[in-house]
C-alpha cells in the first residue's frame, strides 16, 4: 500500500460512521483550511455543503471557489450573489485563461460543442479543466458534491478518495446521499439554491449545454443531451481508469 493510500484508509477509519457535519469538520481539521477547499458549481449539492461549512466552527473562513467559464446562466450568477447576502462570503471566481479562450474560438467557433464529442470536451478543458488544475495546485485535498446516483460515471464515487488525474486527495461527503436527502436538507435549512431547479433543470452547467429534462428521466440527461451518457463528463470528475457500470435499469437512453 502506498502513501496516498495508507492517508486514505487512515482517514476513512477515522471519519466512518461521522454524519455529514461531524466529517466535514474532521477533515477540515486534519488538512487545516489552506489547505482544502470545495469546488462549487452552485449545484443543490454545492450549497448544502457550503451551508454546513458556514455553520462549523472552523479555524479561519473556509475555502470556496467556482468556475466562470464565462456562459453560465444568470440563475447561477444570482445564486452566488444569494451566497454572498446568506453566509457574508466571496466565492473565488475562476477564468479561462485569455490566450488559450481566444485560440480556441478563433479556430472552431463559439458553438463547437455540438461538433463532437471531443470539441465539447475542448471547450470544457479550456473553460473548466485547466482553470480548476490550476486552482488544486494549491491544495491538499479538494472537496465536491458528488453523489453514487447522480449518473452513471459516478457509481463508484467514496467520501474519501485519490485523485489520481491531479495528484490529490479527493473529499465527496454527500456520496451517499439520495437527492430526496438533498432537497430535504435545502428545504429545512432554508439554503439557497439555482431557482433553474425549479424549471425542470436537475443539473445545471452552461446555459447552452444545459436543459430541462422531462419526468422520469436521468437527472443528468438534460446536460449534453446530444451525446451518450457515458460521455457526460467535462473531465472534472472523470474515474482514473474506471469502467462504466450500468446498473439495472439503467439503459443509457436519454
Amino acid at each position: 500500500m502506498n502513501k496516498q493510500n495508507e492517508q486514505i484508509e487512515q482517514l476513512r477509519q477515522e471519519t466512518a460512521g461521522l454524519s455529514t457535519a461531524d466529517f466535514l469538520s474532521a477533515v477540515w481539521e486534519h488538512f487545516g483550511v489552506e489547505n482544502i477547499a470545495l469546488a462549487s458549481s452552485m449545484s443543490a449539492e454545492d450549497m448544502v455543503i457550503t451551508h454546513l461549512l458556514c455553520e462549523l466552527c472552523l479555524a479561519g473562513r473556509p475555502r470556496i471557489f467556482t468556475l466562470d467559464t464565462g456562459r453560465l446562466p444568470q440563475a447561477t450568477y444570482d445564486v452566488i450573489e444569494e451566497t454572498h447576502r446568506k453566509y457574508g462570503l466571496r466565492i473565488k471566481m475562476l477564468l479561462p485563461d485569455t490566450q488559450a479562450l481566444e485560440q480556441m474560438l478563433s479556430q472552431a467557433g463559439p458553438n463547437l460543442f455540438y461538433d463532437s464529442v471531443e470539441a465539447r470536451k475542448r471547450c470544457c478543458d479550456v473553460r473548466k479543466v485547466q482553470p480548476l488544475r490550476r486552482e488544486l495546485a494549491t491544495l491538499i485535498a479538494w472537496v465536491t458534491g458528488l453523489r453514487k446516483t447522480q449518473a452513471l460515471t459516478r457509481s463508484d464515487v467514496e467520501r474519501i478518495e485519490w485523485d489520481q488525474a491531479n495528484g490529490l486527495i479527493k473529499i465527496n461527503p454527500l456520496a451517499n446521499w439520495s437527492d430526496d436527502d438533498v432537497w430535504r436538507f435545502i428545504r429545512e435549512n432554508s439554503v439557497p439554491y439555482n431557482k433553474l431547479h425549479d424549471a425542470g433543470y436537475p443539473s445545471i452547467g452552461c446555459e447552452p449545454c444545459t436543459r430541462a429534462v422531462a419526468a422520469g428521466e436521468d437527472i443528468r440527461a438534460g446536460r449534453w443531451w446530444w451525446e451518450q451518457p457515458e460521455h457526460k463528463e467535462c473531465g472534472l470528475h472523470l474515474a482514473d481508469e474506471k469502467p462504466v457500470k450500468r446498473k439495472a435499469g439503467q439503459d443509457g437512453s436519454a
